[in-house]
């Protein structure tokens, strides 16, 4: 196993993987990180554009780290390895495993979605949603139901912020991530498509149990505080409310994105199974 060693705080490397806690640095070089036994082992496992891998002998004590240390080297990729102090500098979680990977976006776009031989298409489109464990939980649930893409709109949290990738699991790895700089862009797109655009709103009487998620659908999930923006709303298709039986006021953004993917599952899916 070659394995090289970094010593210093001041090393390229090391700086490198600092500078890519910041979104516009992430932007900037197209990379993030990962970090854990857990989701480096996703990333291997789905074929993520791995650049490098860091370690430190904490990998060694943990369930798995050294197996995942071989295959990490088996694939052939570069492998530096650092002293437990300098390598916790580096660590975003509050009990570091001991291993990160610096991982290259495969961010897809709108022309990449696949259309020519299916019309039961499924997308959720995630609109300003703030909050990172959100962002993180609703991937994961998106690719559990096996969703064919999540769109980002802009105005959303970054979903290669390090409490996303969390939050994830491992699933950003799963399914293709297009990021939008304009609303116009994805709504005309799934529009020219013939994609059904279904809102989560309040301000609406149908239930979301009463309509028809069969042919190519989009489910749009709002901002946590203020829902979806009022010109994406004036395009839709349907707007559908998940009843509220207690006492409180609204449902997380997490929980209801995932009460509607679901049921849209329930009916591309399930009742197939």
């Amino acid at each position: 196993m070659d394995i090289k060693l970094i010593s210093s705080e001041s090393n390229s490397i090391i700086k490198h993987i600092k500078s890519l806690q910041l979104k516009k640095q992430r932007v900037k070089h197209l990379q993030f990180t990962v970090e854990g036994v857990r989701i480096v082992e996703e990333c291997l496992k789905h074929n993520g554009d791995i650049e490098y891998v860091v370690f430190s002998e904490e990998l060694h004590q943990v369930q798995g780290g050294s197996d995942l240390l071989n295959k990490v080297s088996s694939k052939g990729h570069t492998i530096y390895q650092l002293p437990s102090q300098l390598f916790s500098k580096l660590a975003t979680t509050e009990s570091p495993q001991g291993v990160m990977a610096v991982v290259n976006m495969k961010n897809s776009s709108l022309e990449d979605l696949k259309f020519e031989d299916d019309d039961n298409l499924f997308f959720v489109i995630l609109d300003r949603i703030q909050d990172p464990g959100n962002m993180g939980t609703i991937i994961r649930t998106a690719e559990s139901a096996r969703v064919d893409a999540v769109i980002i709109a802009k105005g959303s949290v970054d979903p290669y912020n390090s409490k996303t990738l969390r939050a994830t699991m491992g699933a950003i790895f799963h399914l293709p991530i297009v990021l939008c700089d304009s609303d116009e862009e994805w709504i005309e797109y799934l529009k020219e498509k013939n994609v059904k655009l279904i809102a989560a709103d309040l301000d609406t009487d149908k239930t979301y149990i009463h309509i028809d998620y069969r042919k190519n659908i989009g489910i749009i999930i709002g901002n946590e505080a203020n829902g979806i923006d009022s010109h994406i709303l004036s395009k839709v298709d349907e707007r559908v409310i998940i009843p509220i039986l207690g006492k409180i006021e609204s449902l997380n953004a997490s929980i209801a994105a995932g009460i509607l993917i679901y049921k849209a599952a329930e009916e591309k899916h399930l009742r197939k199974v």
